[in-house]
């Protein structure tokens, strides 16, 4: 794909985000569309909020579940990048109207204390570099028409990047089993789900090693300080006006979130 399309729906897309209307799928419209295309429309996508004053706050990993790649017939993860204009504090309610079709989810977040640079990266060197970790929610959104989304469409999408919010104890991954720690689920009272991290890549841990290994081969490194989102634990929670959740994990405590 020339640098003239690549910019055109980067920018298509981030404008779908500013107006909230969402736009017909890419792949409709560009068969022969590559992830690496896609990748290219993301960071235009990504560049057009930074040049407003956005900054680079971390990444987070997509389609880490097997029942995800299965939909979007991949073999993979995605990521996306995270800026300062998407995260609220724990507790701070947030509008639905400032998106389109918001789904919440919910894993674990690391915060990262040193550079990781793949390729090469593994699971011990993940945990070294982990200042801490914490619960959270990603609310993701699509700026796709309907969430009609093949892996090229949500890559080029950002990874359907919405707003996070962050909370819960901070502790240190060495000292809890994030494969075996259990996650519950809760919206507005209900238990909508249970998992452990062996979820996600058999552990958040592998897919955090992941993630600093892709964009390792990309040049890109996870850097001090970023927060990275390892990958839903939980089912895409559709969520409206009034709803509220609660994330609840083994040994790092609970975090919620309410929408209105």
């Amino acid at each position: 794909m020339d640098k003239a399309k690549i910019q055109h729906y980067g920018d298509e897309l981030y404008t779908a985000l500013v107006e909230r209307k969402a736009v017909e799928p890419l792949t409709d419209r560009e068969a022969s569309i590559t992830i690496e295309d896609a990748y290219q429309i993301q960071l235009r996508m990504i560049q057009r909020r930074l040049d407003t004053g956005e900054t680079i706050v971390g990444k987070k990993i997509g389609v880490t579940s097997q029942v995800v790649m299965d939909m979007l017939k991949v073999n993979q993860p995605d990521f996306g990048q995270m800026t300062s204009g998407m995260v609220f504090n724990e507790g701070e309610a947030i509008r639905c109207d400032t998106m389109i079709a918001p789904k919440a989810e919910a894993e674990v977040a690391f915060l990262l204390k040193r550079d990781l640079m793949g390729p090469g990266v593994t699971a011990a060197d993940v945990l070294r570099a982990t200042d801490c970790v914490m619960p959270c929610f990603e609310i993701v959104d699509s700026r796709i028409k309907d969430w009609k989304i093949t892996i090229q469409d949500t890559v080029a999408d950002n990874a359907s990047c919405g707003v996070l919010t962050l909370g819960g104890l901070r502790k240190d991954p060495r000292r809890i089993d994030l494969a075996l720690a259990g996650m519950v689920l809760e919206k507005n009272g209900e238990v909508i789900s249970t998992s452990t991290g062996a979820a996600v890549q058999g552990s958040p841990v592998n897919a955090v090693a992941w993630l600093a290994n892709t964009l390792g081969r990309l040049g890109i490194g996870l850097k001090a300080g970023e927060v990275i989102l390892s990958g839903s634990q939980s089912p895409l929670v559709p969520v409206k006006p009034g709803d509220s959740l609660v994330c609840s994990v083994g040994g790092l405590g609970a975090t919620s979130v309410r929408f209105i």
